[in-house]
């Protein structure tokens, strides 16, 4: 049997006023993955450990079943992974938004969703003005792009830019984290103090908002009605992490694939060991070519044994709390991923099984992640259906999979039958 998980990023959320108090799944149309809910199994999924931040990353990587305690190094070094910076010891990576700074507030996490082109240029720039031999940039997709520095420590803390829109920056610099005596980094890793690290963070954001003020690309980018990209802001830091193959955990998974348009899920597919599948007119947003990802798709189903298929698009109109742009991305998410890909293996000789969820909640009202056990549902030919005949969040509760934790889901889902 092969397996493809289709991932709607941020798709769960909460009761809206303005829907009846449905949420967005309970309120979107969403036939096929009510059918196939109806004619398959359902749960729930807790995909962010006790103690961690509901970061996309460690959800993505519960989802995949990976230990969290013992293999998370933060998202810097998935994407480090992605854009193809292989990370040596002593380096730590960071994740490195350019983002919107107006007045004293975080404005947006994103600079207005720069493009990818304008976003390199600045970011070359500011190789060119703040890099050395101690400090690294590197070019990601969009807003999201890299920050390596050499001996520094990951014991710092940091705030996601995501979380904290229209909030004051200022009290969310970089700080040393409290409480690190316990915290041990590896030998040789970091010859800067979790002090020293933060400070010079601070200075590299401090002096990104002086060259990226006046540069061209932002008066261009003003002159449009734009938001300026005026701002670094680095976080989640770490170094090169030990994560295990999926092939180690499933022989059966002998080649495997993954589809985003997001640097992290690519690197985290890289110490997955799935190959990293380029689709023309993936963007991370509502206007992602759904087509051209389900194509990709199943072209891999017809080599692969296992393909992770991630579309953004409904986390993003989360974080912009945008509830009809979220609802359309739910909807898109049905008719044209999951529906397509339902009705193109449903009669393969060998069967194909179908799994269904988000990796967290991101709340139109919140505008950012939560931490809550979020809907799923498993589908194979020959399946045996549980009672519940919808896919949201309430109707999860009642599911047969109960609430599910760690890697009791990807186990279930790969299970040899």
């Amino acid at each position: 049997m092969k397996h493809i998980i289709i991932l709607g990023d941020g798709m769960a959320d909460w009761p809206v006023k303005s829907l009846g108090n449905k949420t967005l799944l309970q309120a979107a149309k969403t036939p096929y993955m009510d059918k196939l809910a109806g004619m398959g199994r359902v749960g729930r999924l807790k995909t962010v450990a006790d103690g961690f931040h509901p970061g996309s990353e460690v959800a993505n990587m519960s989802v995949l079943g990976y230990d969290l305690p013992k293999v998370y190094e933060g998202r810097g070094p998935l994407e480090a992974a992605s854009i193809g910076v292989d990370l040596k010891p002593g380096e730590m990576a960071m994740r490195c938004n350019i983002i919107c700074i107006e007045g004293d507030d975080i404005k947006n996490h994103s600079a207005g969703h720069i493009t990818t082109e304008e976003a390199d240029v600045l970011v070359k720039y500011l190789q060119e003005h703040l890099g050395s031999e101690r400090v690294r940039f590197h070019t990601g997709v969009q807003y999201r792009h890299l920050l390596v520095i050499k001996g520094g420590d990951k014991r710092i803390d940091c705030t996601p830019p995501h979380d904290v829109p229209l909030k004051p920056y200022r009290p969310l610099l970089v700080k040393p984290m409290p409480g690190t005596e316990g915290i041990t980094v590896p030998e040789g890793q970091a010859d800067l103090t979790p002090q020293q690290t933060a400070d010079l963070i601070n200075d590299l954001i401090m002096r990104s908002q002086e060259l990226l003020k006046e540069h061209p690309v932002n008066r261009k980018r003003a002159a449009e009605g734009k938001d300026p990209a005026n701002s670094i802001w680095p976080w989640s830091p770490g170094y090169r992490p030990q994560m295990e193959k999926l092939s180690d955990k499933f022989p059966q998974v002998k080649k495997g694939a993954v589809i985003s348009a997001v640097d992290l899920i690519n690197g985290i597919g890289y110490y997955a060991g799935l190959r990293r599948l380029t689709v023309e007119g993936a963007t991370g947003l509502y206007d992602t070519n759904y087509e051209n990802k389900v194509a990709a798709a199943l072209d891999a189903l017809k080599t692969d044994d296992f393909v992770y298929l991630h579309i953004e698009a409904s986390d993003e109109a989360g974080h912009e709390g945008d509830v009809p742009l979220k609802m359309l991305t739910i909807e898109n998410l049905d008719s044209r991923a999951v529906g397509p890909i339902y009705e193109a293996v449903k009669g393969w000789e060998e069967p194909v099984a179908i799994a269904v969820l988000p990796d967290h909640p991101t709340p139109c009202e919140l505008r950012t992640h939560t931490n809550e056990p979020i809907p799923f549902f498993i589908w194979y030919p020959g399946i045996e259906p549980d009672e519940v005949q919808t896919f949201d969040e309430v109707a999860a509760c009642s599911g047969s999979y109960g609430l599910m934790k760690e890697d009791e889901f990807i186990n279930e889902f790969m299970k040899e039958l």
